[in-house]
């Protein structure tokens, strides 16, 4: 298993600088944003925002390996996975209206603070404190994923008046190199865990110093900012008569819903699936950032001119895959006759899927849900999302391990069989809608950052 991911890894990303090279090539005649001082404004976005990320993606690859170093059955680590999915439930509900209310830069400033205390809370051997721990690591998840964009996106356009076209440019270009530092965090937490022989809390100490600078830099050369204080009454209500009235979003929320959770059941159970087979965690977590930036480029060549694949297509062939790779997985965790490889392999076909997904679902809800309904609308689809996995964590590990675990592969495979019907269903209703068709003029779509 330890030289299966050296290779692995070592194979994907040589694919993914291959194709990365070639679209960069194929972008050598574009014009690109030459302004001095907004590339400067760029740069003081970058220089926190990247610094959060890569805080945040430090933590993903030990955190099961963690709970389990501490001796806590499966049962009461997938109640801390579920205490954070919880979380990122609530504090999704109410933190754009938190964020513009307590100001953007604020927002940071409390991101930086609150996830430090996360990380120190996996010191303790307690399961109060780590549940604690959990629980602030959804609010800062849910402050990263609205505070830093809300408050560059006012920067842009109020305080320094640079066009709206030039927004787009700024957040591919940091889905790009999101990509690439979680693969980079996947390595790191690799050096210091295993390497170093540090164990598995070092990643999360080391992450520590990134949200200290954090935190520096915004509160030193960042202005403050607010948002409108629109009720989150309002917001949500504005949303359901959105969702409830059309029945291109209903389809829609129901694949994502379907989808995302069980992307959320993987995400824990990756770690126990191949753990006993000692294989270097830190790399296989780059292994799976690199088969999704794979697949975003994949999304990218195929909405090219040359290909013209639509975002419905891509959809389909996402939710496809994972279907796959959990029949696959259904077999490769059957007791008694486990085949690692062959689930690391699913598992890579996975996040090659979600490299696909991501992008096509973002083009897809940007087109369907007006801009004014969409914080309202994405709050009701997180709703079944997260509740969907909460079930599945709680239910499924409710009995012996491994047939708990391949239990679950079963289950998740009937929802996406679930989601695939209702792909076919929204295909149905969009066939002859050209808005949701990639524009034969638009060289190719850049894809839309990921929800992380």
């Amino acid at each position: 298993m330890l030289v299966a991911a050296y290779v692995a890894f070592a194979v994907l990303l040589a694919t993914c600088i291959g194709l990365e090279f070639s679209a960069c090539r194929s972008k050598l005649t574009r014009n690109s944003c030459t302004n001095p001082a907004f590339l400067r404004f760029q740069l003081s976005y970058y220089q926190v925002y990247f610094l959060a990320l890569a805080a945040d993606w430090l933590q993903g690859p030990y955190l099961y390996k963690l709970y389990h170093h501490y001796r806590f059955l499966e049962g009461q680590i997938a109640i801390l996975y579920v205490c954070g999915f919880a979380s990122s439930v609530l504090f999704g509900l109410v933190s754009t209206s938190l964020v513009d209310r307590l100001g953007r830069k604020k927002s940071c400033i409390l991101f930086s603070l609150t996830y430090s205390i996360c990380c120190l809370t996996k010191l303790s051997w307690d399961y109060f404190v780590l549940i604690v721990g959990r629980i602030l690591g959804g609010l800062s998840t849910a402050l990263l994923f609205s505070a830093f964009e809300a408050w560059y996106v006012h920067e842009h356009v109020e305080r320094h008046d640079f066009p709206a076209e030039w927004i787009p440019a700024t957040f591919s270009r940091a889905a790009f190199w999101n990509s690439i530092i979680a693969i980079g965090a996947g390595v790191t937490a690799n050096v210091f865990a295993e390497w170093l022989g540090l164990g598995p809390v070092a990643p999360f100490m080391v992450s520590i110093p990134f949200l200290a600078l954090v935190g520096i830099l915004s509160m030193k050369n960042w202005e403050e900012n607010y948002g409108k204080k629109r009720p989150l009454s309002r917001t949500c209500v504005d949303g359901l008569k959105c969702l409830l009235s059309d029945r291109r979003v209903v389809l829609l929320g129901t694949i994502q819903a379907l989808f995302e959770s069980v992307v959320y059941i993987f995400i824990f159970l990756w770690t126990p699936v191949l753990d006993p087979y000692n294989p270097p965690l830190g790399i296989i977590f780059s292994s799976f950032m690199a088969a999704s930036m794979i697949g975003s480029s994949l999304y990218r060549i195929a909405t090219s001119k040359k290909y013209y694949l639509q975002p419905m297509h891509i959809l389909s062939l996402s939710v496809l895959m994972v279907f796959f790779s959990l029949f696959m997985l259904t077999f490769s965790t059957n007791p008694g006759q486990e085949n690692p490889s062959e689930s690391f392999l699913a598992f890579l076909l996975i996040e090659l899927a979600c490299g696909l997904y991501f992008p096509a679902m973002g083009f897809l809800r940007q087109k369907v849900i007006p801009e004014k309904d969409q914080v309202g609308v994405m709050n009701w689809f997180r709703v079944p999302l997260n509740l969907l996995a909460c079930l599945g964590l709680l239910i499924l590990h409710d009995s012996d391990y491994k047939t708990g675990t391949r239990n679950m592969f079963t289950i998740c495979s009937v929802m996406m069989v679930m989601a695939l019907l209702a792909v076919v269903s929204l295909f149905t209703v969009v066939r002859n809608n050209a808005e949701l068709r990639v524009p034969s003029s638009q060289g190719q779509t850049e894809p839309s950052s990921p929800e992380l």
